[in-house]
């Protein structure tokens, strides 16, 4: 596991952003951790996001000309990640929507730079792709490509036809989804952590039953 993510994981567990326990989900299941990414509340901690962000578009190696984050999450995610790789070198555009169109003013659905080129899509997590696909469209709607999506967490989970969220994202879309960690990582991790290590049973287990191939 690369140093970055291990720095990442320690990061949202310190931020309680990683919990290990029992959750229940959206689907109805008893999940043995739970990612917030809205625990990232204060300005070191999404100093620190964006930088974590900005290592894993590179180690992808994905081209790209801009970044788009969808509101509202992706809009504090999208500037962040700006910063963190302009401090990198890597002077990016970026953009983000509005929930509502305005109709007065400099009018439009997007503050910042115009969309164009490729666009690459910073959101925290994808759990039913929806608001990846409004993006999508949006992006479309104005002759720029969507060219990818990164995101904090790829949880490895099935859905309903026993594809992750992530697949299913990349096959309607036919477009890669990148992310800083997985939960592979997360068990890789536990591995290592013998202050953590009671939780590692439960993980395997529910990665077992749940995982994708």
């Amino acid at each position: 596991m690369s140093d970055y993510k291990k720095a990442f994981i320690e990061l949202a567990i310190g931020c309680n952003v990683l919990r290990f326990g029992e959750f229940k989900t959206k689907a109805g299941r008893l999940s043995p951790y739970f990612f917030n990414a809205g625990l990232f509340n204060n300005g070191n901690a999404l100093r620190q996001l964006g930088q974590f962000y900005a290592k894993a578009i590179i180690a992808a190696q994905l081209p790209f000309d801009m970044l788009f984050g969808p509101a509202y999450k992706g809009i504090p995610l999208v500037s962040t990640i700006a910063i963190a790789l302009a401090e990198l070198g890597y002077n990016y555009p970026f953009c983000f929507n509005r929930k509502e169109l305005k109709d007065h003013g400099e009018g439009g659905i997007t503050i910042g730079a115009p969309l164009s080129g490729r666009v690459l899509i910073a959101d925290d997590v994808i759990s039913a792709g929806t608001s990846i696909g409004e993006s999508v469209n949006l992006i479309r709607a104005e002759s720029a490509t969507p060219c990818g999506v990164i995101i904090a967490l790829d949880r490895l989970e099935q859905g309903s036809n026993k594809l992750s969220a992530v697949q299913e994202v990349n096959n309607l879309h036919h477009i890669p989804v990148i992310s800083i960690i997985d939960l592979n990582d997360i068990v890789d991790y536990l591995k290592e952590a013998t202050n953590m290590r009671q939780n590692l049973q439960a993980i395997q287990a529910y990665r077992e039953r749940y995982g994708t191939q």
